[in-house]
């Protein structure tokens, strides 16, 4: 279901945001203490660990929409202009929401993450295209707290509209220049034209980052993505998505509007995994605590000048960038499966799964 228009969140739904967080927040902490009764048999502690970080989001999400209310009402010169400075309070508001609840994942949950960087240092100077791979929970988040945190980068983010519904992301993010898509098969035009919009007026160390996949990867997205391009009849597009089944075939419609309007962009691509096999609620639930098992994360540069410029060759890159992307994927799994189960130097071969599953 859509979000409803900006006047009718911003006077009904934020307002009533309030309250209703407060109550949830308060359930939660009285399941969390309830949940700790049972500390000394569930070595885990699964449900305060939960509880507390979802009574925490509900806290910090009602910090952001009480905070760009306060700087509405303190800045509403710049608020009007969209200056400089009201960006700036903004993105201070963002990276320490973000900071402060990437840093209690890591308490409550053992969320970790580790950054493989290329030789180069950080992501350079300039407004940058960044593609990311999209896939466990949580991933976006701990991204956009990447680019903002270690970084230094003020993101412009692509993303569902579906996430207007979170009052103070709503906000907060509108306020950034975000660009909310709606879910409609039907407006690929208008989306790519929004797209080019934001693409456009990027500057400084603005950074705009795009998942060229669409959605969270999935096995049974991944399965249906392929079952519609054998539906079609697209044998080639098939084949290759077979070969990497660890990332959905890329959607090139944003990628390509964004390069079409600013063909001098740098474009970092972005690859992740360690949380991407948590796709359900049950096996987030069966995996936690998250204790040794961090989100790695992998990046490369494509500097301003070396994508191509035709269009069709651009799609042709991008396919090639999620074909390394998944390679990395699969790299990584394999080291992980085979720490997990380590050959023995005196076993004869005869037995299975001696490296385990590379998934």
């Amino acid at each position: 279901m859509r979000p409803p228009p900006a006047w009718v969140r911003r006077a009904i739904i934020d307002p009533l945001w309030l309250p209703v967080a407060a109550v949830l927040g308060a359930l939660l902490l009285v399941v969390a203490a309830v949940g700790g009764l049972a500390w000394p048999v569930t070595s885990r502690r699964r449900v305060p660990r939960l509880a507390l970080l979802g009574a925490l989001y509900l806290v910090l999400d009602v910090f952001m929409l009480l905070a760009c209310t306060a700087l509405w009402l303190r800045y509403p010169v710049a608020a009007a202009r969209d200056d400089e400075r009201w960006q700036a309070v903004h993105l201070r508001v963002l990276r320490w929401t973000l900071a402060t609840l990437r840093s209690a994942a890591t308490v409550l949950v053992g969320f970790t993450m580790t950054v493989e960087e290329p030789p180069v240092a950080g992501l350079g100077q300039g407004p940058l295209l960044v593609l990311a791979r999209h896939a466990g929970p949580g991933d976006s988040f701990a991204l956009v707290e990447l680019l903002l945190s270690r970084y230094g980068r003020r993101p412009r983010i692509v993303l569902k509209e579906d996430l207007r519904w979170d009052p103070g992301l709503d906000v907060v993010l509108g306020r950034l220049s975000a660009c909310f898509l709606p879910a409609d098969p039907g407006a690929n035009g208008e989306l790519a034209e929004r797209v080019a919009g934001l693409a456009s007026g990027l500057r400084g160390q603005d950074v705009m980052l795009i998942f060229p996949e669409g959605g969270n990867w999935t096995p049974r997205r991944y399965r249906h993505a392929l079952s519609r391009l054998l539906y079609r009849a697209d044998w080639k597009m098939a084949a290759e998505a077979a070969r990497n089944p660890h990332v959905l075939p890329p959607r090139p419609a944003g990628v390509l509007a964004s390069l079409a309007a600013r063909p001098d962009l740098g474009v970092v691509v972005v690859a992740h995994t360690g949380l991407d096999d948590l796709v359900s609620p049950a096996l987030l639930w069966r995996a936690l605590p998250l204790t040794g098992r961090p989100m790695t994360v992998r990046w490369w540069p494509e500097p301003a000048g070396t994508v191509p410029s035709d269009p069709e060759q651009q799609y042709q890159w991008l396919r090639a960038q999620w074909a390394i992307v998944d390679s990395w994927i699969e790299s990584r799994k394999a080291r992980a499966a085979a720490a997990r189960d380590p050959v023995d130097p005196d076993d004869d071969g005869q037995g299975a799964g001696l490296l385990g599953s590379p998934g």
